[in-house]
This record gives C-alpha cells, sequence and structure tokens, in this order.
C-alpha cells in the first residue's frame, strides 16, 4: 500500500534529463563559512570598540592633535625662558608666549618673569579682589547697585521694662515720742488710701509727751529761756509744729495726744499697726509712695552699650494702654553687667501725672540713639564730611550690601559698568537697615546691593581659573541702577560708550574735557580712552597725554614728540569727526 505522507525528494535533472544527486558540503567548507562569520561579527565589534574609545578620550585626542598642528613661534614673538606676558589692567592674567587678554581683549606687555613694578600694586591698598561680569550675567543675576550718601542714622533701641517706684519719693512714717504710745485713732485705716501732704494719719496718747509740755509751760512761768529752747527742739523732733506749740503756750494747757500726718502726697501702701496697738518709739505706722512719677528699670544688651547716654530721651508703650505713649528720660546706668544674661540695668524716670503706670507693670521701651553721637569719624576726614557730621548727618551703606566674612567686612564696589572691587571697609554698629561708614569708602560711590554674593562667589575662582574665565580676578589681601526683573539673554553686551560716559564721569572737568579732545590712545590707536578703564595721564616734554592704560606709558615716553604728533593727528580726526555731526 502506497504511503501518501512520505516526502518527495526531488533531484536534479542533468543535461540528459536523468536526476543526479546534490553534493554533501565537505567538511572544510564549513569551517570556513563560520569563520567567515566570526570575521563578520568581530568586524563589528571593533568598530563599536574604536568609536567609543574615540568619544572617551576625545579630549586627549583633540590635545595632541592641537599640539601636532600649532603653528612654530617665529624668534621675533618667541619669549625666551626669563620673560613672560601680562595684562596691566589684569595681572592675573600670565602667558609664557604673545596673546591677548581673555578679559579686555588687551595685547599682553612683556616683562621679565619676577618683575613686579615697586611703584605698583595689583590691586590699589584697600581693594581685596576685582571681577567683570558680562552684562548677561549681570542681568541673570539682578545685580544692583546705589550710591553711598549720607544718612541721618538713629539706631533704634528696643527693650522691655517694668515699673518701680520712685525710691526719692517714698515716705515711711514712724513713731518718733520716747516710750511707749497708745494708738487711739486711726484716720487712714485702708491701704491705697490716697493722702495728701499734712492730713492726719493716727492720734497717738503719749506720756512723755504730756510731760514734756508741762515742763514747756513750767519753764515759760519760770522765765528760764534755755530749758524752753531745749523743750521747744524735742516737741520738733515729735513733729510738732511751731504752731501747736504757741498754742499750747497760750492757753496754758498741755496736750496729751500726738497728731501723726503725711510729710508727702500719694497712696498709702502699708499700713503697720491697728488702733490700741501700743507701739514703741521708731515703730512702723505708714509707707506713703508718690506716683507723680515712676521709674522704669530694662535691661540692655552689652553691644548696646555704645549708644547709651544719661538724659536719652525714651519712649513706653503698656499693654493697659497700647494707644498712650508715655515719654522720659535715661537717668541711670548701673555699673555692673549681669553676667549670666549679657545684659546691664538701666532706669528711666517717667512722668506720672494721672498714675496710669502702676508699679509691677510691664512696658516696652523704645530708645532712638543718633548715630552722631558716637566716636565714627577717622583723624582724616576731610571738612565736608565733618560738616556733615555736625548736622547729624553720617556716610551709610546698605545692609544688603555688606558681605560679613567673619575676619572682615567687605563692600563690592563698581569701578567701571560691570566691574566690581571688593573693598574692606570698616563699619560702625548697624542702625536700621544702614551701617555707618568709617573706612573704605567715599560719598558718591556705588556698591552693589543686590547680587554681591555672586559676585563674591566669581572672585574666589582659583588663580588657575581666573586666567581663563572671563569675569574672575583674584586679587592678594588687602539710587538703584537697574532692576532684578531685567531679561536676561546670553547676547547681550555693554554698550561702550555708556561704559565710556561712566568711567570718564569720575575725571576732573579739565582732563576730561581733554579726554574727550583727544579721543582715542597715540600707542594702540583702535583703544577709546575710556574702554579699557579710567586713562592714565603722563606728561610728554610738559604736555599732558591721555593713554588707554599703563601697558603704554613706557612707549609714550620713550616716543616723546612722535607721541605728540600722534596725540595732535588724532585731535585734529575728533574735531572732524565732531563738525560732521
Amino acid at each position: 500500500m502506497r504511503d501518501n505522507n512520505a516526502k518527495r525528494v526531488t533531484e536534479p535533472a542533468d543535461d540528459m534529463g536523468f536526476n543526479t544527486p546534490e553534493p554533501t558540503p565537505s567538511f572544510w567548507h564549513n569551517v570556513w563559512q563560520v569563520a567567515k562569520t566570526i570575521q563578520a561579527r568581530l568586524r563589528f565589534i571593533v568598530i563599536l570598540a574604536a568609536v567609543g574609545g574615540a568619544i572617551m578620550y576625545w579630549e586627549t585626542l583633540n590635545a595632541h592633535y592641537e599640539k601636532w598642528t600649532r603653528p612654530l613661534v617665529s624668534e621675533e614673538s618667541a619669549a625666551s625662558a626669563d620673560t613672560e606676558y601680562w595684562c596691566p589692567m589684569h595681572p592675573t592674567i600670565v602667558r609664557d608666549h604673545p596673546d591677548k587678554c581673555p578679559i579686555c581683549g588687551m595685547p599682553l606687555s612683556k616683562r621679565k618673569k619676577g618683575e613686579a613694578s615697586a611703584s605698583e600694586e595689583a590691586l590699589p591698598p584697600g581693594v581685596v579682589s576685582r571681577v567683570q561680569l558680562t552684562p548677561y550675567r549681570v542681568a541673570l543675576a539682578g545685580v544692583q547697585t546705589a550710591p553711598i550718601e549720607y544718612q541721618p542714622l538713629t539706631k533704634e533701641i528696643n527693650t522691655v521694662g517694668f515699673v518701680e517706684f520712685d525710691e526719692r519719693k517714698l515716705a515711711r512714717i514712724t513713731a518718733r515720742a520716747t516710750g511707749k504710745s497708745r494708738i487711739d485713732k486711726l484716720y487712714v485705716n485702708v491701704t491705697g488710701q490716697m493722702v495728701r501732704e499734712g492730713d492726719p494719719l493716727a492720734l497717738l496718747y503719749s506720756p512723755e509727751l504730756v510731760t514734756t509740755v508741762q515742763n514747756l509751760l513750767d519753764a515759760r512761768r519760770a522765765g528760764n529761756q534755755d530749758l524752753q529752747r531745749g523743750t521747744r527742739d524735742r516737741l520738733r523732733l515729735w513733729g510738732i509744729d511751731d504752731t501747736q506749740i504757741e498754742e499750747v503756750l497760750q492757753t496754758g494747757k498741755p496736750i496729751t495726744h500726738l497728731t501723726i500726718r503725711s510729710p508727702i502726697s500719694g497712696h498709702v501702701i502699708k499700713k503697720y499697726q491697728l488702733e490700741g496697738e501700743y507701739v514703741e518709739e521708731g515703730a512702723r505706722l505708714f509707707d506713703v509712695a508718690d506716683l507723680s512719677t515712676v521709674w522704669i528699670e530694662a535691661q540692655i544688651y552689652e553691644d548696646e552699650l555704645a549708644f547709651l547716654r544719661e538724659g536719652l530721651p525714651v519712649a513706653a508703650t503698656s499693654k493697659a494702654f497700647p494707644n498712650r505713649e508715655f515719654a522720659g528720660k535715661l537717668t541711670f546706668i548701673h555699673p555692673h553687667l549681669d553676667a549670666s544674661s549679657r545684659t546691664l540695668t538701666v532706669r528711666f524716670d517717667m512722668a506720672n501725672p494721672h498714675h496710669e503706670l502702676r508699679p509691677g507693670m510691664y512696658v516696652t521701651v523704645t530708645l532712638q540713639v543718633p548715630a552722631t553721637q558716637l566716636n565714627l569719624l577717622p583723624p582724616d576726614a576731610s571738612e565736608g564730611r565733618k560738616r556733615s557730621y555736625e548736622h547729624g548727618l553720617v556716610l551709610a551703606v546698605p545692609e544688603r550690601a555688606v558681605i560679613d566674612t567673619g575676619s572682615r567686612k567687605v563692600v563690592y564696589r563698581e569701578t567701571e559698568p560691570d566691574v566690581f572691587e571688593g573693598v574692606e571697609v570698616q563699619l560702625g554698629q548697624r542702625c536700621g537697615v544702614f551701617y555707618p561708614i568709617i573706612r573704605g569708602l567715599s560719598a558718591g560711590d556705588r556698591v552693589a546691593t543686590a547680587g554681591s554674593f555672586l559676585i563674591d562667589a566669581e572672585t574666589r575662582l582659583t588663580g588657575g581659573a581666573s586666567s581663563t574665565y572671563f569675569g574672575a580676578s583674584a586679587g592678594p589681601q588687602g539710587g538703584e541702577r537697574r532692576s532684578a526683573a531685567t531679561a536676561a539673554r546670553p547676547s547681550m553686551t555693554r554698550d561702550e560708550g555708556d561704559k565710556i560716559n561712566a568711567v570718564l564721569a569720575k575725571l576732573d572737568p579739565e582732563d576730561r574735557r581733554l579726554v574727550e579732545a583727544q579721543g582715542y590712545c597715540p600707542i594702540l590707536t583702535d583703544n577709546r580712552l575710556g574702554s579699557m578703564g579710567m586713562p592714565v595721564k603722563v606728561m610728554v616734554k610738559g604736555q599732558p597725554v591721555f593713554l588707554c592704560c599703563k601697558g603704554c606709558v613706557n612707549k609714550a615716553l620713550a616716543g616723546g614728540q612722535a607721541t605728540l604728533d600722534k596725540v595732535a593727528e588724532l585731535k585734529t580726526k575728533m574735531k572732524k569727526s565732531e563738525s560732521l555731526r
């Protein structure tokens, strides 16, 4: 029986039409096919490895390429082993070959290695760092500047005190008669009762009083003046006035009771005895306090002691009368400091005509102390600064412009547009949102009031980074201009005309007129005066010549008449350009 599921094998036919069986591949043929497959895959893996290695070591390969393709330096421009190139405007920029400064673009000047001008410093005295920011960074960080001006600074000291009795207006009333006396009547029998000066407080029966008055009458009958005088003095010491004594002498009847009267007007704050009690000489009867004035004692921290002076006006408020302000003055400063709280107790006198301030109340005390009462003027202060100080005006810097490093205080001053110098300043104690300036800044200087921490961070770059990074130039130790909301664009640039005008504004009027007439540097004729900072003034054959930077000084002096001719040519060109406008 035929199997229909059997596979049919079709053999190729030869030329004669007969089927010829297909030859079987040999062993070596199979090995060769496997080898070709492995070779193709290995080639792909090698290509991938080469690409990955090129990516990983791209910087190294690029450095080798630049080394191999770097053009040779000519003998004229090549620096010898003992020479270097540096930027006079940014002394930290140093190269071993001719180049341009990465910050200002000025061609580097040549000098011997280790040669530093003895007459010049990398940074002016008092300047600890310098940084130049791009306009994009200034706008991005919201850097703002403000001028240094004279301000009527006042130090406000707030503290909490408590009301006390005025000890000078306290009276303690005692029994003065010798021996035992009996209290027959108390006219004031309630603590806190108001009494006036001369009001009767108590009535005392004293046997010694009867005997003394009788002695006075006997002495008068006998005409004994010495005994009368002694007896009168004794009665006065007991509190009996001359009117009562004369009344006794006129009537001729001795008195048996002594009336105790109040020596001051005030409140009875303490009653010691009851009616019918017997008291000895010197026994306490009443305490009376006059509350027309009170004391306020408060604690002041030791760092505010320099502002305290006796007689300073103060204002006090209490929770009981939040809309009332009580006026007084500082009358006493305790001589000892509390070591545990580091505070000093001070005392204020407060007028209290309506007895609204009561002893024991807590009050908030405010002192307004003018900063001019402190010694904030340096010995070398100008006359204008002294006159302003006499009128209560102090040179001040905003608090947010000050960076306190712990060991010193630094303020970043804008010397040119987008160029800031870190200036170490000496300041007084903070008054509100300002610090009084003692040394370091002058009136009219512009300082960074916002974004100063960004500027400080830029100046902390290392020396190596400073030489290649636009903006950093670290040195040795030594109203608002724009809104923070300015849209920042990477393509932002500073208008050169604005920068030059800002630099020339710091010159004297006569020097500025000469600079504007000259226009450009006679050595680097493409550099406008003021584009690289403050123009440098030199005298060439007795005539003033302005240069773009200090690096051109030697060439200008060596040129002599040629420099003067170039200056005359520049002035002529400037006149022509002005006439064409």
